[in-house]
């Protein structure tokens, strides 16, 4: 199914041009070009802090907000077969995979024309993957995701906030034209481009 609107007004919100100077919604201390964001919980709402505000949902029993991590790791020791991936019944070679506190289960999404698609991978094709690859359960539940991308000969899989993972959907979003989505592969890679930029091994 699609994401609620709540998830669309995530995707508008990186897609809109940026005020000269954007403002903490917290406390409306003025930001820099880098900084903290936040998810709002109840509706899956990314919020813009700054380090003061953002430090007060830095833990994990945070109720309303959950502060996303900024670090991006690039996991060259990550395990997964084709016919795992085919288990996980996703239709393009490019989603995210996170554990929803709320729903109370892993949800994957892939980008689309029009947004975040939500799928849903059965317990035992995700249970395999976390067996090949402990590091999953070190992941910070809703704020931290799991991005594969098997667009390329080689796959690449990163663990990083989900606010890296919207802002490649509002990439797709924005530069899809026509059917076949001219112009957007151009897009995609170099997102991918300076995603491995910032990266840590």
């Amino acid at each position: 199914m699609l994401m609620p609107s709540s998830g669309l007004e995530t995707l508008r919100r990186f897609m809109r041009p940026r005020a000269a100077r954007e403002q903490c919604e917290l406390c409306g201390e003025g930001l820099t070009e880098e900084h903290s964001h936040l998810l709002e919980l109840a509706n899956r709402q990314l919020h813009c802090a700054c380090e003061a505000c953002a430090l007060l949902f830095d833990s994990a029993n945070a109720s309303r907000y959950r502060r996303i991590p900024r670090g991006v790791r690039l996991l060259t020791d990550f395990r997964m077969s084709d016919v795992q991936w085919e288990d996980l019944h996703l239709p393009i070679n490019l989603a995210f995979f996170l554990h929803s506190t709320p729903a109370g289960r892993v949800l994957a999404l892939y980008p689309s024309p029009a947004g975040a698609t939500e799928a849903q991978p059965t317990p035992e094709a995700w249970q395999t993957l976390v067996e090949d690859n402990p590091i999953l359960r070190k992941f910070k539940p809703d704020v931290e995701a799991l991005l594969v991308n098997r667009l390329r000969p080689a796959p690449e899989y990163y663990r990083l906030g989900i606010d890296q993972c919207y802002r490649l959907v509002g990439v797709i979003r924005t530069h899809w034209k026509g059917l076949s989505g001219a112009g957007v592969w151009k897009e995609i890679e170099s997102f991918f481009t300076a995603l491995r930029e910032r990266a840590q091994s």
